[in-house]
């Protein structure tokens, strides 16, 4: 893989921006899916476990949703699945593992955790994904890696 290093860094280009949301946004609905998942499974099944067992298999359960849905979208671009399953795995799991912690946080803060309403899963999902934008802007703009 190649990380050649753009020297001409700057936070300013809008491009940039737009490629690093559209890529942070399917990161984020990856994660979602199971994420709230489990944590509605638990919420309507009334299974009796501890908050942060939820919280943390929320977490487990979103990333390996993220690394799939990430994986199909690099096989519709034509990459095999050995090489899309690395990429998906490698160029963004410290955002998704950023954007689990930031989610499952805001709702532990907010509900008290493992807890979805109407009113907490807007406040998720924008916490989830302005947390690791700026990271996946650095990183495409940095490297020009994305993981889409």
């Amino acid at each position: 893989m190649d990380h050649t290093v753009n020297a001409d860094f700057n936070w300013s280009c809008k491009n940039t921006w737009k490629t690093s949301a559209k890529n942070t946004a399917w990161c984020l609905l990856g994660c979602a899916i199971g994420d709230f998942g489990t944590i509605l499974f638990f919420q309507l099944s009334k299974i009796p476990f501890p908050v942060l067992g939820i919280m943390t298999l929320a977490i487990i359960n979103g990333l390996i949703t993220s690394i799939i849905l990430e994986t199909v979208i690099l096989m519709r671009q034509n990459f095999v699945f050995s090489k899309a399953f690395s990429t998906a795995l490698g160029m963004s799991f410290i955002s998704m593992i950023s954007m689990e912690i930031a989610m499952n946080l805001t709702d532990f803060f907010l509900t008290g955790g493992a807890i979805l309403t109407w009113w907490v899963i807007p406040i998720m999902l924008l916490v989830g994904f302005i947390t690791p934008w700026p990271y996946n802007y650095w990183r495409l703009k940095k490297f020009n890696i994305a993981c889409h």
